[in-house]
């Protein structure tokens, strides 16, 4: 069990007590691909991913002051240290552009990197993960690695044992939480599951081609054990974001099955 008092306070402050589960919305594109449709105005993507009941949202440290809003319902904080934007030579080349002492300072509930297992420059990922785990630890802060594979000899980003590698590495380098891709089946992904002994989440990936798809694919990842997802274009650029965030809720938090989530949807579907 997690001594770290001013982990456990925070941890429990992004998952729901009750199932042990979550649901993040990251905002950090920005950085990457410039202010695409559901980013540009921050603030209302905020305030309609709070009213959507979503534990946390995740974002790069210059971002808080144009999306804290002072009030409506709360949601959770992590900042996002790693970046690269697509138009470099090496955009799977994250580098660290902010630190866990930065996330203290805006009150973050969290922090997150982003690895790509792979690149070229893996090592130097790694060591910035070791790096902000240590310190997080030190400072009682929850770390999220978002662990992909991504790279000239990875055949299939999302195969099982590759996904299974991810999320192991993650595991092993002190991470609190892992996302990695959803390996696209139930028995898959709770190998995934079960070769952790921390909370594990899905990515949502590329745009998917329906809100259906979304949903089921949530399902099932929390049908074979997954603790939830950090999902954001499927999310903030849906036409309902506050909707699909009560659907996710459903599914996530409330046992849903998957009818249920899509009728709950209507229309918004």
């Amino acid at each position: 069990m997690n001594t770290n008092m001013g982990k456990v306070v925070r941890l429990e402050r992004l998952f729901d007590r009750n199932t042990g589960r979550i649901i993040v919305v990251p905002l950090d594109h920005g950085v990457t691909v410039g202010p695409i449709y559901g980013i540009v105005d921050l603030r209302d993507t905020v305030n309609q991913i709070a009213e959507g009941g979503a534990n946390a949202v995740l974002m790069h440290k210059g971002m808080p002051r144009c999306s804290h809003r002072g009030s409506g319902k709360d949601v959770g904080l992590i900042i996002h240290l790693s970046g690269s934007t697509s138009l470099s030579p090496f955009p799977n080349a994250k580098t660290l552009v902010g630190s866990v002492e930065d996330a203290l300072r805006l009150g973050a509930d969290g922090v997150s990197v982003h690895i790509n297992l792979g690149d070229e420059t893996e090592r130097d990922m790694l060591h910035a993960l070791g790096e902000v785990t240590s310190k997080a630890d030190s400072w009682g802060m929850p770390v999220l690695a978002m662990m992909y594979a991504r790279g000239p000899r990875i055949k299939d980003e999302f195969g099982l044992d590759v996904v299974r590698h991810c999320a192991r590495v993650g595991q092993e380098l002190g991470a609190d939480v892992v996302k990695v891709p959803y390996t696209g089946d139930i028995d898959s992904f709770a190998r995934v599951v079960e070769s952790c002994c921390i909370p594990v989440v899905i990515a949502g990936g590329p745009k998917l081609e329906s809100t259906t798809d979304l949903l089921a694919m949530v399902h099932d990842s929390v049908q074979a054990g997954g603790a939830g997802l950090s999902v954001g274009r499927n999310v903030f650029q849906h036409k309902n974001v506050s909707r699909l965030l009560k659907a996710l809720n459903g599914i996530v938090h409330a046992d849903w099955d998957l009818d249920q989530a899509v009728e709950f949807m209507g229309e918004d579907l």
